[in-house]
Protein backbone atom coordinates (compact mmCIF):
# COMPACT_ATOMS: atom_id res chain seq x y z
CA UNK A 1 0.00 0.00 0.00
CA UNK A 2 0.98 3.67 -0.68
CA UNK A 3 0.39 7.01 1.22
CA UNK A 4 -0.21 10.35 0.41
CA UNK A 5 1.00 12.93 3.51
CA UNK A 6 -1.03 16.74 2.47
CA UNK A 7 1.22 19.51 2.80
CA UNK A 8 0.61 22.13 0.46
CA UNK A 9 -1.87 24.12 2.52
CA UNK A 10 -0.09 27.59 3.52
CA UNK A 11 -1.15 28.11 7.22
CA UNK A 12 -2.30 31.70 7.71
CA UNK A 13 -3.26 30.88 11.56
CA UNK A 14 -0.04 30.04 12.17
CA UNK A 15 1.48 33.18 10.44
CA UNK A 16 4.36 35.04 11.35
CA UNK A 17 5.97 31.30 11.51
CA UNK A 18 4.84 30.17 7.79
CA UNK A 19 6.34 32.49 6.61
CA UNK A 20 9.83 31.37 6.57
CA UNK A 21 8.76 27.80 6.97
CA UNK A 22 6.35 25.32 5.30
CA UNK A 23 3.51 24.41 8.42
CA UNK A 24 4.38 20.45 8.08
CA UNK A 25 7.97 21.34 8.95
CA UNK A 26 7.06 23.16 12.52
CA UNK A 27 8.72 20.99 14.96
CA UNK A 28 6.84 19.20 17.70
CA UNK A 29 8.53 18.05 20.48
CA UNK A 30 12.13 18.29 18.11
CA UNK A 31 10.46 16.74 15.03
CA UNK A 32 8.63 18.10 11.90
CA UNK A 33 5.12 17.29 12.06
CA UNK A 34 5.62 15.77 8.82
CA UNK A 35 7.96 13.56 9.90
CA UNK A 36 5.99 11.91 12.63
CA UNK A 37 3.58 11.01 9.99
CA UNK A 38 6.49 9.29 7.74
CA UNK A 39 7.66 7.62 11.07
CA UNK A 40 4.30 6.14 11.47
CA UNK A 41 4.11 5.18 8.10
CA UNK A 42 6.93 3.22 8.36
CA UNK A 43 6.43 1.52 11.24
CA UNK A 44 3.28 -0.07 9.97
CA UNK A 45 5.55 -0.90 6.87
CA UNK A 46 4.07 1.55 4.27
CA UNK A 47 7.43 3.51 2.85
CA UNK A 48 6.40 4.26 -0.17
CA UNK A 49 5.15 7.82 -0.13
CA UNK A 50 3.70 10.52 -2.10
CA UNK A 51 4.13 14.31 -0.62
CA UNK A 52 2.57 17.30 -2.78
CA UNK A 53 3.14 20.59 -1.75
CA UNK A 54 2.81 24.53 -2.73
CA UNK A 55 4.25 27.14 -0.33
CA UNK A 56 7.80 27.19 0.38
CA UNK A 57 7.37 23.47 -1.49
CA UNK A 58 11.29 23.52 -1.99
CA UNK A 59 12.10 23.84 1.37
CA UNK A 60 10.28 20.52 2.17
CA UNK A 61 12.50 18.54 -0.16
CA UNK A 62 15.23 19.40 0.82
CA UNK A 63 14.53 18.57 4.19
CA UNK A 64 13.37 15.49 3.71
CA UNK A 65 15.20 14.25 0.88
CA UNK A 66 14.34 10.85 -0.61
CA UNK A 67 13.33 9.45 2.75
CA UNK A 68 16.31 7.10 2.62
CA UNK A 69 16.96 8.85 5.95
CA UNK A 70 13.73 7.59 7.34
CA UNK A 71 13.69 4.40 5.63
CA UNK A 72 11.17 5.34 3.00
CA UNK A 73 10.64 6.41 -0.34
CA UNK A 74 9.28 9.58 -1.08
CA UNK A 75 8.18 10.79 -4.22
CA UNK A 76 6.75 14.57 -4.68
CA UNK A 77 3.63 15.98 -6.57
CA UNK A 78 4.62 20.22 -6.46
CA UNK A 79 1.70 22.39 -7.13
CA UNK A 80 1.63 26.15 -8.45
CA UNK A 81 -1.01 26.90 -6.46
CA UNK A 82 -2.61 24.79 -3.53
CA UNK A 83 -5.23 22.59 -5.50
CA UNK A 84 -7.04 21.34 -2.15
CA UNK A 85 -7.00 17.68 -0.98
CA UNK A 86 -8.92 15.75 -3.50
CA UNK A 87 -7.32 18.39 -6.15
CA UNK A 88 -3.73 17.09 -4.46
CA UNK A 89 -4.64 13.65 -4.66
CA UNK A 90 -5.99 13.61 -8.49
CA UNK A 91 -2.42 15.53 -9.82
CA UNK A 92 -0.71 13.17 -7.75
CA UNK A 93 -3.24 9.99 -9.40
CA UNK A 94 -0.01 8.82 -11.24
CA UNK A 95 2.40 8.29 -8.68
CA UNK A 96 -0.64 6.85 -6.45
CA UNK A 97 -1.35 3.97 -8.65
CA UNK A 98 -4.44 1.78 -8.86
CA UNK A 99 -4.80 0.06 -5.40
CA UNK A 100 -6.55 1.33 -2.50
CA UNK A 101 -3.65 4.15 -0.73
CA UNK A 102 -3.57 6.20 2.82
CA UNK A 103 -4.38 9.37 3.10
CA UNK A 104 -3.12 12.33 5.38
CA UNK A 105 -2.76 15.39 6.35
CA UNK A 106 0.67 16.32 7.43
CA UNK A 107 -0.20 19.08 9.67
CA UNK A 108 -1.94 16.51 12.42
CA UNK A 109 0.06 15.00 15.45
CA UNK A 110 -1.19 11.70 16.36
CA UNK A 111 2.16 9.75 17.28
CA UNK A 112 0.01 6.54 18.43
CA UNK A 113 -2.15 5.74 15.24
CA UNK A 114 -1.48 2.40 14.11
CA UNK A 115 -1.40 2.30 10.31
CA UNK A 116 -1.10 -1.25 10.12
CA UNK A 117 -5.01 -1.32 10.22
CA UNK A 118 -5.56 1.00 7.33
CA UNK A 119 -4.31 -1.83 5.13
CA UNK A 120 -7.76 -4.16 5.38
CA UNK A 121 -10.61 -1.71 5.85
CA UNK A 122 -11.42 -1.58 1.90
CA UNK A 123 -12.79 -5.43 1.19
CA UNK A 124 -13.85 -6.55 -2.30
CA UNK A 125 -14.92 -9.49 -0.67
CA UNK A 126 -18.46 -9.89 1.94
CA UNK A 127 -17.79 -12.04 5.27
CA UNK A 128 -18.68 -15.79 2.88
CA UNK A 129 -16.33 -14.39 0.31
CA UNK A 130 -18.19 -13.34 -2.27
CA UNK A 131 -17.58 -10.81 -4.83
CA UNK A 132 -19.11 -7.41 -3.97
CA UNK A 133 -20.42 -6.03 -6.77
CA UNK A 134 -18.89 -2.10 -7.26
CA UNK A 135 -21.95 0.09 -6.18
CA UNK A 136 -21.84 -2.32 -2.36
CA UNK A 137 -18.23 -1.64 -2.25
CA UNK A 138 -16.96 0.78 0.19
CA UNK A 139 -14.81 3.15 -1.62
CA UNK A 140 -13.63 4.93 1.16
CA UNK A 141 -13.21 4.70 5.06
CA UNK A 142 -12.06 7.15 7.61
CA UNK A 143 -11.59 8.20 11.08
CA UNK A 144 -13.51 10.06 13.19
CA UNK A 145 -12.31 11.82 16.63
CA UNK A 146 -13.70 13.31 19.16
CA UNK A 147 -15.16 16.59 18.65
CA UNK A 148 -12.44 19.07 19.62
CA UNK A 149 -13.16 22.69 21.02
CA UNK A 150 -12.49 24.44 17.25
CA UNK A 151 -15.13 22.10 15.74
CA UNK A 152 -18.17 21.55 18.13
CA UNK A 153 -20.79 19.94 15.78
CA UNK A 154 -18.70 17.44 14.21
CA UNK A 155 -18.61 16.53 10.80
CA UNK A 156 -19.86 12.82 10.14
CA UNK A 157 -22.32 10.27 11.88
CA UNK A 158 -20.98 6.66 12.67
CA UNK A 159 -23.45 3.87 13.13
CA UNK A 160 -22.05 -0.03 13.22
CA UNK A 161 -18.99 1.26 10.63
CA UNK A 162 -20.61 3.56 8.20
CA UNK A 163 -20.56 6.87 7.76
CA UNK A 164 -23.42 9.07 7.53
CA UNK A 165 -23.99 12.98 6.90
CA UNK A 166 -26.56 13.38 9.24
CA UNK A 167 -27.50 11.74 12.70
CA UNK A 168 -26.85 12.11 16.49
CA UNK A 169 -23.42 12.71 17.87
CA UNK A 170 -21.58 13.62 15.13
CA UNK A 171 -17.42 13.49 14.92
CA UNK A 172 -14.69 15.23 13.48
CA UNK A 173 -12.98 13.85 10.53
CA UNK A 174 -9.49 13.27 11.70
CA UNK A 175 -8.34 13.71 8.44
CA UNK A 176 -6.76 10.39 7.93
CA UNK A 177 -8.37 7.80 5.40
CA UNK A 178 -8.39 5.10 2.50
CA UNK A 179 -9.43 5.65 -0.30
CA UNK A 180 -9.94 4.05 -3.69
CA UNK A 181 -8.37 5.64 -6.76
CA UNK A 182 -11.19 5.83 -8.75
CA UNK A 183 -12.92 8.22 -6.03
CA UNK A 184 -11.29 11.08 -8.53
CA UNK A 185 -11.70 10.05 -12.01
CA UNK A 186 -14.07 13.18 -12.26
CA UNK A 187 -11.21 15.34 -11.32
CA UNK A 188 -9.03 16.68 -13.75
CA UNK A 189 -5.38 16.82 -12.60
CA UNK A 190 -4.84 20.76 -11.98
CA UNK A 191 -8.32 21.43 -10.45
CA UNK A 192 -8.93 22.55 -6.98
CA UNK A 193 -11.22 20.01 -5.47
CA UNK A 194 -12.27 19.88 -1.64
CA UNK A 195 -12.35 15.96 -0.48
CA UNK A 196 -15.23 17.13 1.85
CA UNK A 197 -18.18 17.20 -0.48
CA UNK A 198 -16.55 13.88 -2.69
CA UNK A 199 -16.77 12.08 1.05
CA UNK A 200 -20.43 13.42 1.63
CA UNK A 201 -21.18 12.00 -1.71
CA UNK A 202 -19.97 8.74 -1.50
CA UNK A 203 -21.49 8.63 2.38
CA UNK A 204 -24.94 9.24 0.62
CA UNK A 205 -24.97 6.17 -1.21
CA UNK A 206 -23.54 3.87 1.78
CA UNK A 207 -19.92 3.75 0.24
CA UNK A 208 -17.86 5.11 3.11
CA UNK A 209 -17.14 3.04 5.98
CA UNK A 210 -15.44 4.30 9.08
CA UNK A 211 -14.12 4.00 12.72
CA UNK A 212 -13.23 6.71 16.07
CA UNK A 213 -9.66 7.23 17.21
CA UNK A 214 -9.35 7.51 20.89
CA UNK A 215 -5.70 8.05 20.71
CA UNK A 216 -3.87 11.72 21.05
CA UNK A 217 -4.95 14.02 18.14
CA UNK A 218 -3.92 17.47 17.32
CA UNK A 219 -5.18 19.51 14.36
CA UNK A 220 -1.96 21.57 14.79
CA UNK A 221 -3.65 25.09 13.57
CA UNK A 222 -2.54 27.80 15.50
CA UNK A 223 0.41 29.27 17.40
CA UNK A 224 -0.82 29.03 20.72
CA UNK A 225 -1.53 24.62 20.22
CA UNK A 226 1.87 24.38 18.83
CA UNK A 227 3.08 26.12 21.96
CA UNK A 228 0.97 23.83 23.97
CA UNK A 229 1.79 20.64 22.49
CA UNK A 230 5.88 21.76 23.15
CA UNK A 231 5.42 21.93 26.59
CA UNK A 232 7.11 19.43 28.99
CA UNK A 233 4.79 16.25 29.74
CA UNK A 234 1.89 16.84 31.33
CA UNK A 235 1.60 20.19 30.89
CA UNK A 236 -0.24 19.91 27.23
CA UNK A 237 -3.58 21.50 27.57
CA UNK A 238 -6.64 19.86 25.98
Amino acid sequence: MKAMIFAAGRGERMRPLTDTCPKPLLEVRGRPLIVWQILSLVRAGITEIVINHAHLGRQIEETLGDGSKFGAQLHYSPEDTALETAGGIAKARHLLGEEPFVAVSGDIWCPHFDYEQVKTVLEDEDPWGNPLPLDKRDVAWIWLVKNPPFHPDGDFALSNFSIANEGENKLTFANIGVYRPQMFDAIAPGERAKLGPLLREYAARGQVGGDVYRGDWHNVGTIDQLEALNQPPGGIRP
